[in-house]
């Protein structure tokens, strides 16, 4: 065999074994992809809940990273042990997600209230201790402050179809009902003391603090974002809010 037919034949050779190198591949690629389908059915299977807990939590980062229209499923189901196929069937579309990530995030706020037991307080301890409460819930959950951010552009239209969020908003305005009822009876409070107000009055405070973190500090400076400086605000929070029904509070000079 002359040394061109040699070559010839080397080269044959050579695209036969490439392909054959790229059938085998294709052949553990889909090997590995029906293996990972098989785990993540089995998964689905074995512990459902977990399953949707682990898509809410992905789901929570990436809307409120990227908001309603540039969350993406795509990436959410990257970045769980869910397919979109799965993720559609808990949640029915984006929207649906979406939704259950905000009825999520408001519960584990309301759960961190619910937990307060205020009850055996007496009123002025029990109010500075919601405020306390409200003002750190907020800054411990900045998720839940972009959320709520981006569920105001869309003019709280998913927040309305929700049956659930407005159960569970429904618990902290019980608590401070019952702590200006026992206020005024005791003599503590004014008779203007209003739940429904001191709870905005204490979430406007406690939202902004989170909610403008990035342009405040950048335009004054970092000093009331240090431990010290939030502590300060803190108190500053229950000073505005006690004062503003305890009948004759004075705030305890800033040491």
């Amino acid at each position: 065999m002359d040394r061109k037919n040699r070559k010839g034949r080397g080269r044959v050779q050579m695209t036969h074994d490439a392909k054959q190198m790229t059938r085998d591949a294709k052949e553990i690629t889909r090997t590995a992809q029906d293996e990972a389908a098989t785990s993540r059915k089995a998964h689905w299977k074995q512990d459902p809940d977990a399953v949707k807990a682990d898509i809410l939590m992905v789901a929570t980062e990436e809307f409120a990273a990227h908001g309603l229209s540039g969350g993406r499923i795509d990436e959410i189901a990257r970045k769980t042990k869910a397919s979109k196929r799965m993720i559609y069937y808990y949640f029915g579309d984006k929207e649906g997600l979406y939704q259950a990530v905000l009825e999520r995030i408001y519960l584990t706020l309301r759960e961190h209230e619910d937990a307060l037991e205020v009850e055996n307080l007496d009123p002025v301890s029990a109010l500075a201790r919601l405020v306390t409460a409200t003002f750190e819930g907020h800054a411990n959950t900045p998720l839940f402050i972009r959320l709520v951010m981006i569920e105001n552009i869309h003019n709280a239209a998913y927040l309305r179809r929700s049956e659930i969020v407005p159960r569970l908003n429904r618990t902290i305005i019980d608590k401070l009902e019952d702590v200006c009822r026992r206020g005024k009876e005791m003599g503590l409070f004014y008779d203007h003391a209003d739940a429904l107000e001191l709870h905005w009055i204490t979430s406007s405070f406690s939202f902004y603090n989170v909610s403008n973190k990035a342009t405040f500090s950048t335009s004054f400076g970092e000093r009331l974002y240090t431990p010290e400086g939030q502590k300060q605000l803190m108190k500053r929070a229950v000073d505005m809010v006690l004062g503003s029904v305890v009948i004759g509070y004075v705030p305890e000079p800033t040491p």
